[in-house]
């Protein structure tokens, strides 16, 4: 760690460092994954087929993800030039909010509901670059993939606690003095951003700022400051292969779990399925994402974790040709179980292998290269998905498309060595 710390106060700020997944996973998971997707769909199809509903919310992922892309090396240069990323990262976090309340507002148009989530999710993604960039600052070298898997165990429990809750308003409205499922859907928009202010405090109060040895630059200075670190870390990325190697393959990967995420329950909502099953069945994506994550946090030990993170795309590879035989309830709940075994593990593990690519003084900025990784590949995914799905009349085949980003990923990852690109990390140092 950056500091030197007491074991107790080390523990706590990893506690406190995790506790920002359960912050942002509220989001992630029930407006993004599991709540916003149908009802958009709902809302938007009363005046299209519900194929072009599926299709539009395509687009409008892949364009709100496209923006997070272009911002997101903006926000973490920026971090590292200020040396002042909490203050960065709770102001992500009430725009974020704001924009989700903004969700509770708009929830009968369509077009209030796209601009509200596109506030939301940008700040959510920028947030997203100075919490990961934080990581080395809670956690010593030997304990980034333990502390990171924790982060996303932690995460898919609260989040699941979460979804539990809206799964009860949504189902039972009336049990809750509510008038039906328009008000349950507003009042869980509204708890999450009250969620996601709340559990990211303990960040804000117990988490350290890396250690700086530069002097921040003055307002007038901080913009070429920012475009001079851009510019200078993108040459650098070049000149180590295994880093640039390893940002490829994530970025190929991640455009399979980014899309699998934004897409589940739309897709699922086209075959039919009701909001019982697709709610119900992410609830238990996120009670077994918790020791599967954990899991494969061990699965480093043995095997390494190119290596385990390899397994887990090979089994998402098989998701996605599963995925293409949906045609009852019971299969979307299996197809949800099959991706709560791998989906945290990857993650975790491929947040842990970067940050030990890594020097501590460029975290800011190279976690928004990873961020612009992440994002582009979701830009690619729903985009790719939209066309197939609208050019189809369906999204069935639309989920083939995910299979080659899953092979060539684990391909290309299993060419990167992790052991000299650390080496890389330290001679840039």
């Amino acid at each position: 760690m950056a500091n030197a710390e007491s074991a107790p106060q080390a523990r706590r700020a990893q506690d406190a460092w995790c506790l920002y997944d359960v912050a942002n996973s509220g989001f992630q998971t029930s407006v993004v994954s599991a709540i916003l997707p149908p009802f958009f769909a709902a809302v938007a199809g009363r005046h299209m087929a519900a194929h072009e509903a599926t299709a539009l919310w395509g687009y409008v992922s892949a364009a709100a993800l496209a923006v997070a892309a272009l911002l997101a090396p903006l926000m973490g240069a920026a971090a590292d030039q200020l040396g002042r990323r909490k203050p960065l990262l709770f102001a992500c976090v009430l725009v974020g909010a704001a924009g989700t309340i903004g969700l509770s507002l708009s929830a009968d148009d369509p077009r209030g509901l796209i601009a509200s989530f596109a506030v939301a999710f940008v700040a959510f993604a920028m947030g997203n670059v100075i919490y990961d960039a934080l990581l080395p600052s809670v956690a010593r070298a030997d304990e980034l993939h333990r502390v990171s898997a924790r982060g996303f165990a932690w995460g898919y429990l609260g989040g699941g606690l979460l979804l539990a809750l809206h799964a009860a308003l949504l189902l039972m409205p009336q049990r809750f003095g509510l008038s039906g499922v328009g008000e349950a859907t507003r009042i869980a928009f509204a708890s999450t951003a009250i969620w996601w202010v709340l559990f990211s405090l303990p960040l804000m109060r117990r988490v350290p700022e890396p250690a700086e040895t530069r002097t921040a630059p003055s307002l007038a200075a901080l913009p070429g400051a920012v475009f001079g670190q851009l510019a200078e870390t993108l040459a650098g990325v070049r000149k180590r292969p295994q880093l640039f190697r390893f940002l490829i393959a994530f970025w190929l990967y991640s455009d399979g779990i980014g899309t699998i995420v934004k897409m589940a329950t739309i897709y699922g909502a086209e075959l039919g399925f009701g909001t019982g099953h697709l709610i119900g069945a992410l609830l238990m994506v996120q009670l077994l994402a918790a020791p599967a994550a954990i899991g494969f946090a061990n699965l480093a030990g043995p095997l390494g974790p190119q290596r385990a993170v390899i397994l887990g795309l090979l089994g998402y590879a098989g998701i996605t040709v599963f995925a293409y035989r949906l045609s009852e309830p019971w299969h979307f709940w299996a197809l949800a179980g099959l991706v709560a075994l791998v989906q945290g593990g990857t993650q975790a593990l491929s947040r842990s292998m970067f940050a030990s690519l890594v020097p501590a003084s460029q975290t800011g900025v190279m976690f928004g290269f990873y961020s612009v990784s992440e994002k582009l590949a979701g830009v690619m995914g729903p985009l790719i998905f939209a066309m197939v799905t609208q050019a189809m009349g369906g999204g069935r085949l639309a989920t083939l498309t995910l299979l080659p980003f899953f092979l060539g990923g684990a391909w290309l990852l299993s060419r990167v060595d992790l052991a000299r690109g650390a080496e890389e990390a330290a001679e840039s140092a």
